[in-house]
């Protein structure tokens, strides 16, 4: 009996690699990216992209991406703080072997979850902060990490090479002095209300009744 010729893997691998491609592109314009952004991330060129957006009817934003290290030096108290959050959860997921692709896409639909209000920075600033985090995506160098604040615990961005331990650098530790006295910090952040005590109090009678017939 004649064995069946071996099937053509190298046609069958590329188009794999092709239609991956296409997801994580289309993937990125659902979360708002620019069409230079999608082009990095999913190694597609931009008539390819702007065929597939075409058939989805989505329209990828215009304008000037973010820059992340302009950001970190001149934006707001109030920016800074969703930063490291969204690059501890990217950072997380690259640590569990995901690609960057898939972490910057796993990490950014997290932080949307957990925000409360709309989201702060775009996928075009997550994608910024990835990229440098990592020195990846046409970024000549690797310029932040994640350190430790060593008053409160929490992760923040700092610049590559930075000392760990470096006082007054955590945007966390400046939210909680500026609390109290400023109403934007608190509008931004809304600590949740305190329980009803009457409510509590009605809660916590059966079990006291019911412990008490135990008795």
């Amino acid at each position: 009996m004649v064995p069946p010729p071996p099937l053509p893997t190298a046609p069958v691998r590329h188009a794999e690699r092709q239609l991956q491609r296409l997801g994580l592109a289309r993937e990125c314009a659902q979360l708002g990216a620019r069409l230079r952004t999608i082009e990095i991330v999913s190694g597609l060129h931009q008539r390819q992209i702007l065929r597939l957006l075409h058939a989805d009817h989505c329209v990828p934003p215009r304008g000037r991406s973010p820059e992340t290290r302009a950001g970190y030096h001149g934006g707001t108290l109030l920016d800074r703080p969703e930063e490291p959050v969204l690059a501890s959860l990217y950072r997380r997921l690259r640590g569990l072997d995901f690609d960057p692709a898939q972490a910057l896409l796993g990490a950014y639909r997290h932080y949307r979850g957990i925000c409360r209000r709309t989201p702060r920075l775009s996928f075009d600033r997550a994608f910024d902060l990835a990229r440098h985090l990592d020195g990846i995506w046409n970024a000549k160098e690797v310029c932040f990490s994640l350190v430790t604040c060593a008053v409160c615990g929490s992760e923040h961005l700092a610049e590559a090479g930075a000392a760990a331990h470096a006082a007054g650098n955590c945007p966390f530790c400046k939210l909680m002095v500026r609390f109290p006295r400023d109403p934007r910090v608190q509008m931004s952040f809304p600590t949740p209300p305190l329980p009803d005590p009457a409510c509590l109090q009605w809660r916590l009678a059966p079990n006291a009744r019911l412990h008490t017939s135990r008795d």
